[in-house]
């Protein structure tokens, strides 16, 4: 019997399925088999070659190293240069973490839930054009072409316009566009020579200058490839195609300490009396730096302390450079509290808290540089992963800048910003605290002994003292008279009621209780 040409395929796929099966039914024990025989050959190994020959020899090396240095390592066995590490040190320098806030609950209530809160915040206040924000929440500085493309830039600037706040330029060169889209914009004068003296047209579009010497991951000359920044950012920079940019130590027309009375007289007419701020890494020679800025009469002092972000920089500077911005804030405060000048201070924000805790130290406004940079790419990250770093949406040298939607990068700033303030406020109301200028240091308490000493908030174990509420002291004022006066009667009904006063009608003199006992002890003797 010949089959037809359906009747075989019909008997092909009944083979087909019949074979599944088998092979199915075989399959976990074969599974079971070979996975079982791989295990055993690898614990066979792990457990009876030398070190030398054993791959666990990885374990106790990654203990002493860990896996950042061990890639960090194999990346300068690779090139040879300078590893550059994005983002800012991994190391969790001290902070703000043992700092609590504590409200009061039964001598001042906590404010209603509608109850508004002041945040707005004035930067540079001895100026004849000092800044004025609705938030003490800045966007920091970060470089067009030498870290973020125009996009990111351009949706951050948005985002400040949103926020009512101020956005800075960073060290980059001047964007056109980034103080027409900006709410308000600062504009750095850094140290690069071609670009960073800025010109006159591009002061003008400032609402407040930084003089940029140094930040929390880098300080010093440095150098940017070409190839790095190549197209409009190249244009913009004034360099030559193909030439390198490479950082002074301070910014063009500053050569030696001496230059600097020069410098700021020169810049402060060009600034036609926006705030001149100065910004520099947080280090134990703090005092010093302030002094000299005092002295040069910048309006706003601006700290980066260990721990601040960075597009790339040497591992050496992010890691090993500086002081936490914790301690490098109560330094600065200190020194500056009779003073007329703004603090801004960055370095390690993250939440609403540590925020609200530098503010209730002496801050006057935080910049934030690594969240509103992550927040740029929130619901746009699949266009980057799995197989590149979402980052590669915002940064100037990569090939998927482009993907970015600036207006939806720019709203999810602004969402990001508005709810750290909400809950800042929230913190604000439960404080009873209705402005930024009621929050001190009074409102945290420390739970760690290093921590009040470096910051002089009250140590969580000392005792606590009355508050010194006017009403309270009248009401316990009455209240110790009140306890005066029943003592008092107390004492006059005793006396009356023994005789140890005499008759107010009587003209006798009283009798003294001794008298009166020898008195009583004679009558006793003359009945016997």
């Amino acid at each position: 019997m010949q089959l037809t040409n359906y009747q075989l395929i019909v008997f092909l796929v009944l083979l087909l399925l019949l074979g599944l099966l088998a092979l199915f039914s075989l399959a976990k024990p074969l599974l079971r088999y070979v996975v079982n025989r791989i295990i055993d050959d690898i614990m066979s190994k792990l457990l009876t070659e030398d070190y030398d020959q054993n791959l666990f020899e990885l374990y106790p090396s990654l203990k002493r190293l860990s896996v950042l240095n061990l890639v960090e390592m194999s990346l300068r066995a690779e090139t040879g240069k300078i590893v550059t590490r994005p983002l800012g040190s991994p190391k969790r320098f001290p902070g703000f973490d043992q700092l609590m806030f504590s409200p009061r609950q039964m001598t001042k209530l906590s404010l209603p839930e509608n109850a508004s809160i002041d945040m707005d915040v004035i930067l540079g206040i001895q100026a004849d054009k000092p800044l004025t924000v609705k938030i003490p929440l800045l966007i920091g500085g970060m470089a067009y072409g030498l870290a973020l493309s125009e996009e990111a830039k351009l949706a951050l600037a948005r985002a400040s316009k949103l926020l009512q706040t101020a956005t800075c330029s960073g060290e980059g060169p001047f964007l056109p566009e980034e103080p027409e889209e900006a709410g308000k914009f600062i504009l750095q004068i850094c140290r690069w020579p071609t670009w960073g003296a800025r010109t006159d047209q591009e002061i003008a579009t400032a609402d407040m200058l930084e003089v940029q010497m140094g930040q929390g991951a880098d300080v010093g000359p440095t150098s940017v490839e070409a190839v790095n920044f190549e197209g409009r950012a190249q244009q913009l920079s004034g360099l030559a195609p193909n030439e390198p940019a490479v950082a002074l130590p301070a910014p063009p027309g500053v050569q030696s300490e001496a230059d600097w009375p020069d410098f700021m007289r020169d810049l402060r007419q060009r600034a036609n009396g926006i705030p001149i701020a100065l910004k520099i890494m947080a280090t134990d020679r703090l005092e010093e730096e302030l002094s000299v800025a005092v002295s040069l009469g910048f309006d706003v002092i601006m700290i980066d302390g260990a721990g601040g972000g960075s597009h790339a920089t040497a591992p050496v500077k992010q890691d090993d450079f500086g002081i936490p911005i914790l301690y490098a804030l109560k330094r600065a405060k200190r020194y500056l509290q009779d003073k007329p000048i703004s603090l801004i201070v960055s370095g390690g924000f993250f939440t609403p808290g540590q925020c609200l805790k530098a503010l209730a130290l002496g801050a006057d406004a935080i910049y934030l540089g690594t969240i509103p940079l992550l927040a740029l790419t929130h619901n746009q990250v699949d266009k980057a992963t799995p197989w590149e770093p979402p980052t590669t949406l915002v940064y100037y040298n990569s090939p998927a800048k482009t993907q970015l939607d600036i207006d939806q990068a720019a709203i999810s700033v602004t969402n990001v910003l508005t709810s750290m303030v909400l809950e800042m406020e929230e913190a604000m109301r439960a404080l009873g605290k209705s402005s930024l200028q009621e929050l001190g240091p009074e409102d945290l308490i420390a739970l760690d002994t290093l921590t009040a000493s470096m910051t002089g908030v009250k140590l969580v174990s000392d005792a606590t003292s009355p508050p010194a509420d006017k009403t309270l002291d009248q009401l316990c004022s009455a209240l110790q008279q009140a306890y005066r006066l029943v003592n008092v009667m107390e004492v006059l009904l005793a006396g009356l009621s023994t005789n140890h006063f005499s008759d107010p009608l009587s003209k006798k003199a009283p009798v003294s209780p001794a008298a009166r006992k020898k008195k009583l002890k004679a009558g006793t003797s003359t009945g016997n």
